[in-house]
């Protein structure tokens, strides 16, 4: 089973690039974006409940879809763009075993704990 879900994270994140192929941006504008999302771990400088929050806020595909919406909607690249960014980078980390997080701990995600089990 979780080869096949990660098989459909790596579908997701290929839709991600052929959308992004659609928009009149230089190749490398991709790569170099892609991990922006994650500065919302910032959160958990304050403490594990608004890091687990705003890590999710950014993380959650449905925002991903909306923000990439409301792009097509509006005429405006950028906010299409960033609702492309936002739905790769999700896909991508749900690969590598990064889910949404607890409130708990980071390492506490809807697919489990990330890392090595004590």
């Amino acid at each position: 089973m979780a080869n096949l879900l990660k098989l459909e994270e790596l579908g997701q994140l290929l839709l991600s690039i052929i959308l992004f192929s659609q928009l009149d941006y230089a190749w490398w504008v991709f790569p170099l974006c892609i991990l922006l999302p994650d500065l919302s771990m910032a959160g958990y400088l304050a403490n594990p409940r608004l890091g687990a929050w705003i890590y999710n806020l950014f993380h959650h595909k449905l925002l991903a879809v909306a923000v990439f919406l409301a792009g097509i909607a509006s005429g405006i690249p950028l906010l299409t763009l960033t609702g492309i960014i936002l739905f790769g980078h999700s896909a991508m980390d749900r690969i590598f075993g990064y889910g949404l997080k607890y409130n708990d701990d980071f390492k506490n995600t809807h697919l489990g704990r990330i890392g090595k089990q004590s």
